[in-house]
């Protein structure tokens, strides 16, 4: 089965799923799109044994769609009645809208690559892959970290210091991530667990920095709501590193690489969520070997699988034969 590389065309991103050197890990079938690593400077003949295409043709040939970010409406007419996306989705946050509209009235396929939960969706059922094992790419989320935290600071033009006082909400990779980053300006840091998470509540206005690293399940609650910001330290900066604006920390919203920062209220704040494109680079490194690893060490085929065996629904007939006529055979 073909799997179609596509370049994420997601406002101000960088990263490269699939770096060339990877390439002897991977099996199946992989088109790339013309130009795919345009943005780390890589000509497409440094990807050996890769058929590469236009975008149009990408999503015309290929039964799966790899697209690192979520997709753009301008992407929506290449896509076919039952195709299977695979990427970063995020079907129940940032991609609620196309997953509950597009996807579903398409019957696509959504494989979300979800670090520490990585799931399967289609329609109305969902499913955890347990073949994929849980934070298989805890790298890129540790970059997430350091490049919010970077990239606010830079933002901001100023640099903290030894008085600076930083509350670390979460322990996890983005949270490691923003404490190394802290830690080199030999910062006065605090990391609050779920276990210490009401001395937060209790003592956030002494805070210079907050950085949030949490993503909350349940939407209905904050850890910081709207009239607790209003308590934040005049001209304290508020990171969003896990991208969940207006959840964990109620009232605030979503910022651009383009736009990192907003200032209200006396307080500036940092909301993007595609935060590791900043150090593009790297990122793409840590990407492309995880990927490599996990993802493309197998044939496409395995998802289709699986997902014909969760949903108890026939993805063969005309649909399936029609999208992969050498499964049919």
């Amino acid at each position: 089965m073909k799997i179609g590389f596509i370049t994420p065309n997601y406002p101000g991103e960088r990263r490269i799923a699939l770096l060339p050197e990877d390439m002897e890990q991977t099996k199946g079938d992989i088109v790339l799109e013309e130009g795919f690593g345009h943005a780390m400077n890589i000509p497409d003949s440094a990807y050996k044994g890769c058929t590469f295409l236009s975008r149009a043709d990408v999503f015309k040939t290929c039964d799966a769609i790899f697209s690192l970010k979520l997709l753009q409406e301008i992407d929506y007419k290449y896509l076919r009645q039952g195709q299977m996306i695979i990427g970063w989705t995020h079907p129940l946050g940032s991609g609620k809208a196309f997953f509950e509209g597009i996807a579903q009235e398409k019957s696509l396929k959504i494989v979300d690559l979800d670090n520490i939960h990585p799931m399967a969706y289609y329609h109305d059922a969902s499913k955890l892959i347990d073949f994929i094992p849980k934070n298989f790419i805890w790298k890129n989320s540790k970059n997430a970290g350091i490049a919010s935290c970077l990239h606010a600071l830079v933002s901001l033009g100023s640099l903290p210091d030894s008085s600076t006082r930083v509350a670390i909400l979460s322990s996890g990779n983005v949270a490691q991530g923003a404490f190394d980053l802290f830690s080199k300006f030999n910062c006065d840091i605090r990391m609050f667990y779920r276990k210490t998470m009401n001395e937060f509540v209790d003592t956030f206005p002494e805070y210079d920095i907050i950085v949030n690293c949490i993503e909350l399940a349940d939407r209905s609650q904050h850890i910081l709501t709207k009239a607790d910001l209003r308590r934040v330290k005049r001209g304290a900066l508020i990171i969003d590193a896990a991208a969940d604006p207006g959840y964990a920390i109620g009232g605030i919203h979503l910022t651009s690489i383009d736009h990192p920062l907003y200032y209200k209220d006396g307080k500036h704040v940092y909301a993007v969520n595609n935060a590791p494109s900043v150090l593009y680079r790297q990122a793409s490194k840590d990407i492309s070997k995880a990927l490599s690893t996990y993802i493309l060490n197998e044939d496409v085929q395995r998802f289709w699988n699986f997902f014909d065996q969760f949903t108890k629904k026939s993805m063969t007939s005309s649909l399936f034969s029609e999208m992969n006529p050498s499964a049919a055979s």
